[in-house]
């Protein structure tokens, strides 16, 4: 199925990327109504360890993203369009929106990091 707002062969940071993560996220794009950048899709545990990730984070996986927020409207956005395509751990971090789709941890939070 081919995404509306995004295309895994040209982002580098959705290489790696969980095909249903991608697919909500496009919907979530959708929903919001505004474009979102991925600033970190898959990481290697190297680049983990660079940004301050948790150990067990689900970038690890695949099966989270975040998504570059520059202010308080945005965010609302972001959010209101995860929820509606059904995102269930979401986080709110400086300067982006954290969203996964990991099935081991915690769902139906909305985190502040």
């Amino acid at each position: 199925m081919k995404m509306k707002f995004f295309n895994p062969e040209q982002d580098p940071e959705m290489a790696g990327v969980d095909y249903k993560l991608m697919y909500k996220l496009d919907l979530a794009r959708q929903m919001a109504d505004i474009p979102f950048v991925i600033t970190s899709g898959l990481r290697s545990i190297e680049k983990n360890k660079e940004v301050g990730g948790a150990s067990d984070s689900s970038h690890l996986k695949g099966l989270a993203v975040d998504i570059a927020c520059k202010n308080s409207q945005e965010a609302y956005c972001i959010i209101k369009g995860a929820f509606m395509a059904g995102f269930e751990r979401i986080g709110l971090g400086k300067g982006h929106i954290h969203l996964d789709t990991d099935p081991i941890k915690t769902q139906k939070v909305l985190f502040v990091e």
